[in-house]
């Protein structure tokens, strides 16, 4: 097992997918806010909430945004454009195609000039994202904004990727402070099934633990890290 790093979570946020519309981040300007993709206004109404939450100015907040599959949508849009009629493709979805487009909605809204990252570790997306956020917390001693979102299978993508609904999480990551402490760590053995069932958002994994910060409840947790490996998260109380 790895050495463990210790954080506080200074505030969150969870969109619950079940039985609600795509949310309307108040963030963007009505007509982005209308263009913006799924993946991009869940994205950013959890950063925001979570943001407001933990009382941090988005603008000096260093990022880590994660996404599975990013748009599946736009994916499935492109996919079927460029094969039927590919001098139709939109300019506008082509570029909110890109895996980082929810970080670069973000920066622009805010005003943020402060470094980011976009990462997919496939079925481990979730415990990797908060991993590196923690890590860059605990090595840079600063506050650490971590957003993590997955929508939808579209089309044909259905018999392959398995994703339903729309699912944000975010938490603001801080070395010390109120609020709950989480003491993270590698452990090598070989991963639990994870929680991207064919009835479930490909970022379930992310649950059970906005569940314990919900709670307030103290518990240790195991993340799918890896085929052989799981991120250990023991929530404490501050």
């Amino acid at each position: 097992m790895s050495a463990a790093l210790e954080v506080t979570v200074a505030g969150f946020a969870l969109w619950n997918p079940q039985g609600r519309a795509r949310p309307q981040p108040s963030i963007l300007p009505p007509n982005e806010r209308r263009r913006a993709p799924d993946s991009v206004a869940v994205a950013l109404e959890v950063a925001q909430t979570a943001c407001a939450n933990a009382g941090r100015d988005p603008a000096w907040l260093p990022m880590v945004f994660a996404s599975t599959y990013g748009d599946l949508a736009i994916t499935d849009y492109m996919c079927s454009t460029l094969a039927k009629a590919p001098t139709s493709l939109s300019p506008t979805r082509f570029h909110n195609s890109v895996h980082n487009a929810a970080a670069g909605y973000w920066s622009i809204a805010t005003g943020c000039h402060e470094p980011y990252c976009a990462l997919s570790a496939g079925p481990y997306t979730f415990a990797n994202g908060l991993f590196a956020a923690a890590l860059q917390v605990c090595a840079d001693h600063t506050d650490v904004l971590y957003v993590a979102y997955d929508i939808d299978a579209r089309g044909p993508q259905t018999q392959i990727t398995h994703s339903q609904g729309i699912l944000g999480v975010a938490m603001v990551l801080a070395r010390d402070g109120s609020g709950m402490r989480l003491e993270l760590a590698a452990v090598a053995e070989r991963s639990a099934d994870t929680a991207c069932a064919a009835s479930a958002n490909a970022m379930a994994d992310s649950l059970p633990l906005l569940a314990a910060l919900e709670r307030g409840a103290g518990e240790l947790l195991r993340l799918p890290l890896g085929p052989e490996s799981s991120l250990q998260v023991q929530v404490r109380h501050r």
